[in-house]
């Protein structure tokens, strides 16, 4: 079994929704119109269709890295950014989400 395609989801210096959005997008190259809220984030990890071409037979593993100022400045925000990539990854076989330990906590 090949292992999914890896990408890094680094957070570090993200301070709201607009810039865990905006990282997202850059992560994953989705396109322009993707619309930057939860529900879109939903819906494009669901596709694997929009996910990198690397990813498109193996699966895609998407790692994520310094997430912890981001979790402690919006804990809020990040709560329902854990669920939806939670769910996508429980709807979609071929999608994993890790959070990276350790880092900074501040």
């Amino acid at each position: 079994m090949t292992s999914p395609h890896p990408v890094t989801l680094d957070l570090g210096g993200v301070t709201d929704k607009a810039g865990f959005m905006d990282r997202v997008a850059r992560a994953l190259a989705l396109p322009d119109w993707f619309g930057r809220n939860w529900d879109a984030l939903a819906d494009v990890l669901s596709d694997p269709g929009l996910w990198p071409e690397a990813a498109a037979g193996p699966g895609l593993l998407i790692v994520v890295t310094g997430w912890r100022p981001y979790a402690a400045a919006r804990p809020d925000e990040w709560a329902v950014a854990q669920d939806v990539l939670k769910e996508a990854a429980d709807r979609t076989p071929a999608l994993a989400v890790e959070l990276a330990p350790g880092g900074p906590t501040h």
